[in-house]
C-alpha cells in the first residue's frame, strides 16, 4: 500500500495560538445599536445609545427579527435573527446593497428551487476554532465537521456562480463569497488522514501508524490463534462447558472453572466470575503477546494523538480565513432568510433616497410615498397562525409625506391609529436600512435615516423618579442632542400629561426647533393648535385619522392634508360610558367654546369626509362599468375576427364541395349519355317510351342529388309577409349579413324584434329576419312526390335561382356525348322538323315532348310542353 508520510503532508513545526485575541477578529453581524452616530461628547454617546435601544424596544425590533428565524438554514443565522444580530447599512449605499443581494436570493431560489442551496450543512466553527487557538486537542469529529464546513461553503459558492452564469441577477450573491479561502489544502488535509464516514484516523496518515497497526494486527493473530487452542484443549479437558476467549482488564485470556485451574499451570488468573465457579486466565504462554499488544495500543493511540496535534495546528493556523468565510456564510444566510420573508408576507423592494440640495441652497427630503403598507408584526401574527379565517389583517395605511415638509402633524380621535402609524413608519424604515421587503403595494419610496428616534409609550419610572411628563421630556432631550438632518423622529402625545396651555406652548417650540435639524418627524397631538402651524409654516404638514361617525369607530385610515377631532365624548359613548357623565361633559363643553368653533369644523370636516366618499364610490363605479365594457369590447372583437376567419374555411370548403359535385355529376351525365346512344342503336320503335323513360328518370335522379333539399320548396311554401318569430328561435338576420340569431323578444308595436347573435344583442326590423329553411316531410306516394320536387327543380332551375344545379346541366350540354345524344334523336326526325318520339305524360306531370335539341332549361328559350 502506498504511503505519504505525515511530515510530507502537514508541516511539522506546530505554532499553537495561546487565545483567539492574538488574531484580529470579524465582525459577525452589524448590531442595529451600530446606527449611532459617534459623538465628541461621553454624555452625548450614552443619550444616545439609552434612546437609540429604547426605540428599538418600543418598535419591538427584535419581535420582527424573530419572523427571520424559521427561514434560517444554519444554526448561526438562527442565533443572529433570535438575538437580532442581523446587518444594517451604515449608509444608503450599504443598505442598497442589502436590499440588491435580497432581490439575488429571491431570484437564486427560482433557479435552484428543485435541488437547494445546501446551506443547513454548514456548522458554526467558532468554538471549534476557539479550542484550537487556546492549544486544546480537536477530536475525530470535531475536524470531520470542519472538512465538512469547509467543503459545503465551497460547495454553496460553485452552485451560485452556476445560477450567477445564466441568472445576472444571483451575482450579488456570488460577490459576497468572492475572496474567500475556502481552505482546499486544510480540507484535503484532514481528509487524507480522517475518513470522514467513519470518523476513524486512517492507515495513511503516517507511515509510522501504518506500521504499528500492521505489527499489531499480526501480534493480535497470533494471540487469538494461541488462546483459540488453549480455550479449545480446556473445553476437551472438561474445564468449561465451551470453549471461551475473552478480554479482562485489556488483557486476552480463557475462561476455565474454578475447580480446573490446574490445567493451565503458571496461568495468571486475571478476573473471576460473579459467583466464582469461572475464572479468567492468561495463559503463561500469552503473557508477551498480551504485552506486546498493550505496547502496540499505546504506540498508536500516541501516534493518532500527534496526527489530531498536526491537525489542530492547522486549524488554528486557519483561524483568520475560517472566521471570516463563516461571516461571509450567515451574511449569505440572513439574506436568503430575508428573501424567503419577503416572498412569505409579498413584501415589495423598496426605493431608498437620500437628501439633495435645490437651487436655494436649502437642504430637503424627498418624499415619504408608500401606498397601502401594513404593520408588519400584526401581519406576521396572521399568517403565522394556523388558520386564517377568523383572524383579521391588519388594516393597510397610505403614508404621504411632501417633499417639503419637515414635520407632520397627526391628529385624530383615541384609538384612531397614531400610534400604529408611528410604529410602522418606524419600523419599515428599520427594514428598509436592513434589506428587509416592505409589507406594501407598487414601489414604496422613503429616505435612508441615519438615525430612527421615537419616543412611543409610557416612560414613567418610580425608580428615577420620573413622572409620565418628566419622561417624556427627558426622552425628547436626548433625541434633540443626537438627532441630525438625517434622521427620522417619531414623538407620540407630545408634551402630554400637563396643563394643556403650557404643554401647546412647550411643544410649539419644540417643533419649531427641530424643523430645520431632522429629515422628517412626525408627531401624533391632540392639541388643535399645533395643526395650525400648517398656516404660516410650509414646514409644516397636517394629516388626520378618519373617524365614522356613523359607526362611532374610528376606520383607521389617514386623511393626508387634514386635521381631525379627538371625538373623545363620542369615544366614550361607543364603550358604554355612563350618560349622565356625557351630559355634563357636554354642558362644560359648550361652556367652554360658546362660539362652538369647532364643533362647526367637525361637522364640515365629517360632511367633506362623506361627500368624498360618495365621489369615491361613484368613481368605483365607472371604473367598474369602463372594465365591463372593455371587456366586452375585447370579447366582440375576438368572436368578429373568430367568424371571418369561420366564414372563409366555411366558403372554402363548400366551394370545394361544389368542385366535386360538379366533376360527379359531369361523370354520372357523360355514362348516361353513352348508355343512351347505344342503346338508342339498336332498339325498336315499340321501346323508344320505356327507354326515354328510364333515362329521365336517370336524369332526375342526378339532378335530385346534386340539388339542396332545401331549395325545393317552392315560394308558396316559403316564409310570407306576415311572418312571426316566436321567443327562443333559431332565425336568420338579413340585416347583419344573413347570420344566425336567437330571438329574445317577439316583434311589439313597433315591428322590431330583440335578436341575440353571439354575446351581441341588438333589435332590428321584423322584415330583416327570416325564417331557417327547412323540407316538406309530409308523407305522400313516392311517385307523385318525387313528381312534384321535379316540377319545383325545373322553376328553380327555369329562373336561375340555383347556380350549383344550372352549372350541372350547362356543363352535361358542353359535353361531347350530348352532342351525340342530339344526333341519334336529330336522324329519326319526320320531315316537319318534329322528332318521331311520340308525346306521353313525362316525370314532371305535364305532357312534354323529349327533345334533347329543344331544352326546357335553355335560357333563350322557354318552356314547350305537348300541351303547350
Amino acid at each position: 500500500m502506498n504511503t505519504l508520510s505525515l511530515h510530507l503532508l502537514i508541516p511539522t513545526a506546530i505554532h499553537l495560538r495561546s487565545s483567539r485575541a492574538a488574531s484580529p477578529s470579524f465582525p459577525r453581524a452589524s448590531s442595529p445599536s451600530s446606527l449611532r452616530i459617534t459623538s465628541s461628547s461621553n454624555l452625548r454617546a450614552d443619550d444616545s445609545q439609552s434612546i437609540e435601544s429604547q426605540t428599538l424596544e418600543v418598535l419591538e425590533w427584535r419581535a420582527l427579527c424573530n419572523q427571520l428565524s424559521p427561514f434560517a438554514s444554519t444554526s448561526m443565522g438562527l442565533s443572529a435573527t433570535k438575538t437580532a444580530d442581523i446587518p444594517v447599512g451604515n449608509s444608503p449605499e450599504e443598505s442598497r446593497s442589502l436590499l440588491d443581494e435580497t432581490a439575488a436570493a429571491l431570484a437564486a431560489m427560482e433557479a435552484m428551487e428543485p435541488r437547494g442551496l445546501g446551506l443547513s450543512e454548514i456548522l458554526d466553527l467558532s468554538e471549534v476554532v476557539e479550542r484550537a487557538v487556546a492549544g486544546q486537542l480537536l477530536t475525530v469529529r470535531e475536524l470531520c465537521a470542519v472538512r465538512g464546513t469547509l467543503m459545503a461553503a465551497s460547495s454553496v459558492f460553485e452552485k451560485l456562480r452556476r445560477a450567477a452564469n445564466s441568472d445576472k441577477r444571483v451575482t450579488p450573491l456570488v460577490k459576497i463569497l468572492e475572496g474567500c479561502d475556502f481552505k482546499t489544502t486544510l480540507e484535503h488535509k484532514i481528509g487524507f488522514c480522517i475518513d470522514s464516514n467513519t470518523s476513524v484516523i486512517l492507515d495513511r496518515a503516517s507511515e509510522d501508524l501504518e506500521i504499528i497497526r500492521s505489527e499489531r494486527k499480526r501480534n493480535m493473530e497470533n494471540l487469538d490463534s494461541l488462546l483459540k487452542k488453549v480455550s479449545t484443549k480446556i473445553y476437551r479437558a472438561g474445564g468449561i462447558d465451551r470453549p471461551t476467549v475473552t478480554k479482562r482488564r485489556s488483557r486476552m485470556c480463557v475462561a476455565i472453572r474454578a475447580t480446573r485451574k490446574r490445567l493451565l499451570p503458571g496461568g495468571v488468573v486475571l478476573s473471576v466470575s460473579s459467583s466464582g465457579a469461572t475464572c479468567y486466565m492468561e495463559p503463561k504462554e500469552a503473557v508477551e503477546l498480551n504485552n506486546m499488544e498493550v505496547r502496540h495500543a499505546y504506540s498508536e493511540r500516541a501516534e493518532e494523538m500527534a496526527i489530531l496535534s498536526i491537525l489542530t495546528s492547522e486549524v488554528s493556523a486557519a483561524q483568520r480565513g475560517i472566521l471570516h468565510l463563516l461571516d461571509r456564510i450567515l451574511q449569505l444566510d440572513v439574506a436568503f432568510a430575508r428573501a424567503s420573508h419577503a416572498k412569505w408576507m409579498n413584501g415589495v423592494y423598496p426605493k431608498l433616497t437620500k437628501t439633495v440640495d435645490m437651487d436655494d441652497g436649502d437642504i430637503t427630503s424627498l418624499a415619504v410615498d408608500i401606498d397601502s403598507v401594513q404593520h408588519p408584526l400584526l401581519l406576521g401574527s396572521v399568517l403565522g397562525s394556523s388558520s386564517n379565517g377568523g383572524s383579521l389583517f391588519p388594516v393597510p395605511i397610505d403614508i404621504k409625506v411632501e417633499s417639503r415638509s419637515k414635520v407632520v402633524v397627526i391628529s385624530g380621535p383615541n384609538t384612531g391609529g397614531k400610534t400604529a402609524l408611528l410604529k410602522t413608519l418606524g419600523l419599515i424604515s428599520l427594514m428598509s436600512k436592513s434589506g428587509m421587503y416592505l409589507p406594501a403595494k407598487n414601489r414604496p419610496r422613503l429616505p435612508w435615516f441615519d438615525l430612527i428616534l421615537a419616543d412611543i409609550g409610557d416612560p414613567q419610572s418610580l425608580e428615577q423618579s420620573l413622572s409620565t411628563f418628566s419622561g417624556h421630556i427627558s426622552r425628547i432631550r436626548q433625541i434633540l442632542n443626537i438627532a441630525s438632518e438625517n434622521s427620522l423622529v417619531l414623538l407620540d402625545e407630545i408634551c402630554s400629561g400637563t396643563d394643556p396651555s403650557e404643554g401647546v406652548a412647550l411643544a410649539t417650540s419644540i417643533l419649531r426647533y427641530i424643523k430645520n435639524r431632522v429629515n422628517v418627524a412626525v408627531v401624533s397631538t391632540h392639541y388643535g393648535d399645533l395643526s395650525r402651524l400648517k398656516d404660516n409654516e410650509t414646514q409644516f404638514q397636517n394629516a388626520a385619522m378618519e373617524f365614522s361617525m356613523e359607526t362611532l369607530q374610528p376606520t383607521f385610515r389617514v386623511l393626508w392634508g387634514s386635521t381631525g377631532e379627538s371625538n373623545a365624548l363620542r369615544v366614550a359613548k361607543s364603550i358604554g360610558f355612563d350618560g349622565r357623565i356625557l351630559e355634563h361633559a357636554h354642558e362644560w363643553r359648550e361652556r367652554l367654546k360658546p362660539e362652538q368653533e369647532v364643533e362647526r369644523k367637525g361637522s364640515l370636516f365629517q360632511s367633506l369626509v362623506e361627500e368624498r366618499n360618495k365621489l369615491n364610490l361613484q368613481a368605483s363605479k365607472a371604473a367598474a362599468l369602463h372594465r365591463d365594457l372593455m371587456n366586452l369590447y375585447r370579447e366582440l372583437e375576438h368572436e368578429s375576427r373568430d367568424l371571418e376567419k369561420r366564414e372563409k374555411a366555411l366558403f372554402k370548403k363548400e366551394t370545394q364541395k361544389v368542385q366535386e359535385d360538379l366533376s360527379s355529376a359531369k361523370s354520372k351525365m357523360q355514362k348516361l349519355v353513352a348508355e343512351f346512344k347505344s342503346q338508342l342503336e339498336t332498339v325498336t320503335a315499340d321501346q323508344y317510351n320505356s327507354l326515354i323513360l328510364k333515362t329521365e328518370e336517370a336524369v332526375a335522379d342526378i339532378i335530385e342529388d346534386y340539388c339542396p333539399k332545401d331549395l325545393l320548396l317552392t315560394e308558396e311554401e316559403g316564409y310570407t309577409s306576415d311572418y312571426s318569430p316566436q321567443a327562443g328561435e333559431k332565425v336568420i338576420v338579413t340585416g347583419l349579413g344573413g347570420k344566425l340569431g336567437t330571438v329574445v323578444e317577439e316583434p311589439g308595436d313597433d315591428e322590431t324584434v330583440l335578436v341575440q347573435q353571439g354575446k351581441m344583442r341588438v333589435r332590428v326590423n321584423r322584415k330583416d329576419i327570416a325564417p331557417l329553411p327547412c323540407t316538406k316531410t309530409t308523407e305522400t306516394p313516392n311517385r307523385s312526390l318525387r313528381s312534384k320536387r321535379q316540377v319545383h327543380i325545373i322553376d328553380i332551375l327555369c329562373t336561375g335561382k340555383h347556380e350549383r344545379a344550372r352549372q350541372c346541366v350547362a356543363d352535361a350540354e358542353r359535353t361531347s356525348a350530348y352532342s351525340d345524344l342530339k344526333e341519334h334523336t336529330g336522324s329519326k326526325r319526320n320531315a316537319g322538323g318534329r322528332s318521331n318520339i311520340p308525346a306521353r305524360h313525362g316525370r314532371f306531370g305535364k305532357r312534354i315532348r323529349f327533345d334533347p335539341l329543344y331544352h326546357p332549361w335553355d335560357g333563350n328559350r322557354s318552356y314547350k310542353g305537348a300541351g303547350a
